[in-house]
């Protein structure tokens, strides 16, 4: 009896650490693939090209830090370190629970196209001060002359970008937030809606926005179509936006597709924003941009 207890103990045991090796492999399992951008199907040429990985070589930084943000994440071009020169920063907002730790692949493939990327582990974004505190911090490393980071920042050509929570964060960063002046370009996919934001105590004020703004969203699954971002309560968000601005869904995907399916054209957006591609400008302005007459999307608009 006692070897049938002690045997029964340690099954029990054996299951117990399984059971945590799952939930921290759950935990740390990346949300975006190493290869989803092959993944992507592109419904232009534009599209397609900034889907593919840029030319530059990525590496990455990581620091704890002692409050909400847990750890941030800095995705540079490996150049950096000894190249004389400057380049653009992104910052990122979390979906709701989410960890930045998450979607490495999404900061290393926009990093591979010449810029620096900020990310953190903080889940609950809406406020805009989570990418404060990234964008503290990388202006703080700018000014720090023991840091690889030294002088490295284009000050005028920062950029941010989020996902669902981190969509309506979005707002909010370039808005309501210490350094909301330097950001010059904004990308916000799937962004909860504003009465839902409300409701859920993200309040955010679109009036205030004075920088180009793109906002996506998916037109599958009720979760994104009638909670998140349902049509109707997207035009009434895009309309309050004073500023110059394009939005667009792409058809056949639910929210959780939202954050990769859209990235050529995000690409394009912060590479023309910051960088002065024209050719990636094409896909938002000119005679024929690329963006309205993309199949795959619908619903598009461009006013700038």
């Amino acid at each position: 009896m006692k070897k049938v207890l002690i045997f029964i103990g340690k099954t029990i045991l054996v299951i117990i650490v399984l059971i945590i090796v799952f939930i921290v492999w759950q935990a740390n399992k990346q949300v975006v693939s190493k290869d989803y951008n092959t993944r992507v199907t592109a419904g232009g040429d534009i599209e397609k090209q900034y889907l593919e990985y840029g030319k530059y070589e990525v590496s990455v930084f990581k620091k704890k830090t002692d409050d909400s943000l847990e750890k941030i994440y800095v995705y540079y071009p490996s150049e950096l370190k000894t190249a004389d020169k400057k380049y653009p920063a992104v910052v990122y907002s979390n979906g709701t629970g989410q960890k930045g730790r998450l979607y490495k692949h999404l900061y290393r493939h926009l990093a591979s196209y010449g810029f620096i990327v900020i990310a953190n582990d903080d889940p609950e974004s809406y406020s805009g001060l989570p990418a404060e505190k990234s964008l503290s911090f990388i202006l703080e490393e700018n000014e720090n002359n023991k840091s690889i980071f030294y002088q490295k920042v284009d000050l005028n050509n920062i950029g941010t970008y989020g996902h669902s929570q981190g969509g309506a964060a979005v707002f909010n960063t370039i808005t309501a937030q210490q350094h909301s002046s330097l950001y010059k370009a904004a990308v916000s996919m799937s962004p909860t809606n504003e009465e839902l934001a409300d409701r859920l105590g993200w309040h955010f004020d679109l009036s205030k926005i004075s920088i180009p703004v793109l906002v996506f969203a998916g037109t599958e699954g009720s979760f994104e179509i009638e909670t998140v971002i349902p049509y109707e309560k997207m035009v009434s968000l895009y309309e309050k936006i004073n500023a110059p601005k394009a939005m667009a869904r792409k058809t056949g995907y639910q929210h959780g597709d939202t954050v990769t399916v859209m990235d050529g054209y995000v690409t394009a957006w912060f590479m023309w924003q910051l960088q002065g591609d024209e050719n990636a400008a094409k896909a938002f302005i000119g005679d024929d941009p690329e963006l309205l007459r993309n199949s795959l999307y619908q619903d598009q608009r461009i006013d700038y």
